[in-house]
């Protein structure tokens, strides 16, 4: 029965046109994590485009069991790309376009990635530092912050460190190509969000 529960809301993840509800102007999303809970605080009028993708992404379970794949001791932790492949394929193309920055990347604020112009889709970050300077000008908007548990986030195990090019941390296509089945064995000791709410 529990396989059956899973292949449906696997199922229900395939399909991003569906994720298209408005977010109310405040929302709460709390995460519980193998290191323990956070709860983040959503402003729409920050980024609305952005606090909406992320109200829907979080209402539906798309983060549950998700891994932190990338953690930058003091700088930030990044997750987003699900454990399915197939689920995970369905989104490449389920790209949101940029909303104007109105709020700096402080420490505690959460932003959704992007790899250029109008390409965030399901990844976020959360920063650890005050990265304003080097993300703000790459016109990056936060939609909300860390209201409580920040002291969760910062445990976030971050031996791995940062993924290729620049370091030997997990390689995010192969994390698309393979899922959590290439975390599990490559990089085991990943923290991971088990479920996610909104309130």
């Amino acid at each position: 029965m529990r396989g059956l529960i899973c292949a449906a809301i696997a199922l229900q993840l395939t399909r991003p046109g569906a994720f298209n509800e408005r977010a109310p102007a405040t929302y709460k999303a709390t995460f519980e994590t193998s290191k323990g809970v956070f709860v983040v605080e959503v402003h729409r009028a920050w980024a609305p485009l952005g606090a909406d993708r992320f109200f829907n992404l979080v209402k539906n379970g798309f983060y549950d069991d998700c891994r932190f794949f990338r953690v930058v001791d003091s700088v930030l932790v990044q997750t987003g790309i699900h454990g399915d492949p197939k689920v995970q394929a369905a989104w490449a193309a389920a790209t949101i376009p940029d909303d104007p920055r109105k709020e700096s990347n402080r420490r505690g604020t959460l932003t959704l990635a992007s790899a250029g112009a109008d390409t965030r889709s399901t990844q976020f970050f959360i920063n650890l530092t005050d990265n304003g300077r080097v993300l703000d000008r790459q016109r990056l908007a936060p939609i909300g912050r860390v209201i409580s548990g920040l002291d969760v986030v910062d445990a976030l195990y971050s031996g791995y460190g940062e993924g290729p090019p620049r370091g030997s941390g997990a390689d995010q296509s192969q994390i698309r190509s393979e899922g959590n089945a290439y975390l599990f064995t490559r990089f085991p000791k990943l923290d991971f969000i088990k479920r996610t709410s909104i309130s």
